[in-house]
């Protein structure tokens, strides 16, 4: 079955649509999509069979937010704590991910006409090397586009994301790309998997459970957090209809949540620039440290020279990161 599905909405369904639109609309929706097992149990089949539909649904899925205006999606497709189940339903799972990936490159002229950027989120070395090798060719095909995007996350937990951020930014440190005054949570920000996406405005999780399972620990402190009890294979329109109310109501109070945090991470880094210069003034000596003239220069120099040394460094591990897609890539060339 096709990633991106061809599909009509019902008169009624695209009326509900044209009606939800004129509110203010999630440009990011994330989905834990929770349930295939027990559906595989309620409708007495295989776990894989249950894995097999929740990927049906999450085409349909797809469909339904493009047509909701909803350009980007980030999945939760496989955890690191997953690789704990039984080896015959990882075993599956991975299958089930390498004939999902092949589909992909195979259909190129349907990820170009949609102008989908997909993207694969995760510890990529815990995996099979040829599926390692089949999502690098998958990310490096379509990181041009740019109409819409599919975030994958596979191999993958919060936790280790976050960690993993940290050695990315210690990384910089030990190479002389950054200073330890640098490092701040904005930089933390720019250093996650997810660095080129916005925060989601919605995270949806189905089957009624009631946490995010080390899912977006970290990009979530301002989404809309809807819980609903649907098995994911059973998903509807209307059930990411209602999502989608559920944010248009809390709207407001997440984003004045929102603006604030910011200025706050703002004046924070303010704060830290301004200790720089303090510092900077006793080393140096003999400068006054009540002349604001020159303080308000160090302060424009200070800033300047961090911005320089982040926009270096972050240059560098995007770099770091393609190079290891576009090896990967060429393995079985």
């Amino acid at each position: 079955m096709s990633w991106i599905t061809e599909g009509e909405l019902s008169m009624l369904e695209r009326f509900c649509a044209s009606v939800l639109k004129a509110g203010p609309m999630p440009k990011h929706v994330a989905f834990i999509m929770d349930g295939n097992r027990r559906y595989a149990q309620k409708h007495n089949v295989k776990k894989l069979e249950g894995h097999t539909q929740g990927f049906a649904k999450l085409a349909q899925t797809l469909q339904w937010c493009l047509s909701l205006g909803i350009r980007e999606v980030t999945v939760y497709a496989f955890s690191i704590e997953n690789f704990k189940r039984s080896k015959e339903e990882v075993d599956g799972l991975m299958e089930l991910a390498r004939q999902k990936f092949i589909r992909l490159l195979e259909e190129q002229d349907n990820l170009e006409k949609h102008g989908v950027c997909v993207r694969v989120l995760g510890d990529l070395t815990l995996l099979p090397l040829d599926i390692q090798e089949l999502i690098a060719k998958v990310v490096l095909s379509t990181e041009q586009y740019n109409k819409c995007f599919l975030n994958i996350c596979f191999a993958y937990t919060s936790r280790d994301e976050i960690s993993n951020a940290v050695k990315e930014v210690a990384w910089g440190v030990e190479e002389g790309l950054l200073k330890p005054s640098d490092v701040s949570e904005s930089l933390l920000d720019k250093c996650l998997y997810t660095c080129k996406s916005p925060h989601p405005d919605i995270l949806i999780r189905t089957s009624g459970e009631v946490r995010l399972s080390d899912f977006l620990l970290w990009q979530t402190s301002h989404s809309c957090l809807v819980f609903q009890p649907v098995l994911w294979p059973e998903y509807s329109f209307w059930n990411l209809w209602d999502a989608v109310i559920q944010y248009q109501m809390n709207h407001s109070a997440l984003q004045k949540a929102k603006d604030l945090y910011l200025e706050e991470r703002k004046w924070q880094q303010l704060e830290n620039d301004k200790m720089c210069i303090t510092e900077k003034l006793k080393q140096e000596g003999g400068a006054s440290p009540g002349n604001s003239q020159q303080r308000r220069e160090l302060l424009k120099e200070c800033k300047a020279q961090r911005e320089e040394r982040i926009q270096g460094f972050l240059q560098a591990l995007e770099k770091k990161r393609m190079d290891f897609l576009v090896k990967l890539s060429m393995v079985s060339a």
